[in-house]
């Protein structure tokens, strides 16, 4: 089961992200558990579950230092989703951009 915590502004856009990553790890054979938190819930969600990678949206990107404190305190790897990849068909993107960070078993 791969764990993937997305952290955004918490608007429509990251559902539709949230589902793009999940239909394309689904797609890969790889179970999965995507969630999307706003800004505010991110240092107690990485914290309070066992996340495999943290992504950050890129309208949030401005808050990476700090996501990357909670982040590394709860040693979570992180990273930016690039602009690209945060659309509704950019879950290959993403998800090849998680493979590279975690090695899928």
């Amino acid at each position: 089961m791969l764990n993937v915590l997305l952290v955004c502004s918490g608007g429509m856009s990251s559902s539709i992200v949230v589902k793009s990553i999940q239909k394309e790890l689904e797609k890969q054979g790889v179970e999965s558990n995507v969630k999307a938190v706003g800004t505010g819930e991110f240092e107690d969600e990485v914290n309070g579950e066992d996340w495999d990678i943290a992504l950050v949206a890129p309208q949030v990107r401005h808050r990476m230092a700090t996501f990357e404190v909670a982040a590394k305190e709860a040693n979570v790897p992180i990273a930016l989703i690039q602009p690209q990849g945060y659309t509704p068909m950019g879950g290959p993107r993403v998800v090849k951009q998680i493979k590279e960070i975690v090695k899928l078993k």
